[in-house]
């Protein structure tokens, strides 16, 4: 796995994500598949990363403490969600879909996996 701070060329926005090898970031970046959260535009470049290099004192460190406290509030959403939230597995769109249109069923909370396709089709739905 391999970390890249992205660049969205059109917002300026910059975030980051895992890939599976720079390979897997290369071809994503063929396909068209990477997308700005902000703005939706395709034009993601990958820019230097400073290298996480650990060593005593950053254990001692601020940063890590308030790693540890954001890994903990994850971890509580993560266990709300399974606790509140029904897993419709890959039928994510067509559950959301029914739940949107459909104004006598019962609304209750969903989550579970969609394709980039779906996704952007339900985002033009909204």
């Amino acid at each position: 796995m391999i970390k890249y701070l992205l660049n969205c060329k059109s917002c300026r926005l910059e975030f980051e994500s895992w890939f599976a090898s720079s390979k897997e970031f290369d071809k994503l970046k063929k396909l068209n598949l990477l997308i700005c959260q902000k703005c939706n535009s395709q034009k993601i470049e990958k820019s230097l990363m400073k290298p996480n290099l650990a060593n005593s004192k950053f254990k001692q460190d601020k940063n890590y403490k308030n790693n540890r406290s954001v890994k903990k509030k994850i971890r509580e959403y993560q266990k709300f969600i399974k606790e509140n939230f029904e897993y419709v597995g890959e039928n994510f769109a067509y559950e959301a879909r029914s739940i949107h249109y459909n104004k006598n069923k019962n609304k209750k909370n969903i989550f579970g996996k969609a394709s980039i396709d779906d996704v952007k089709e339900l985002k033009e739905e909204v």
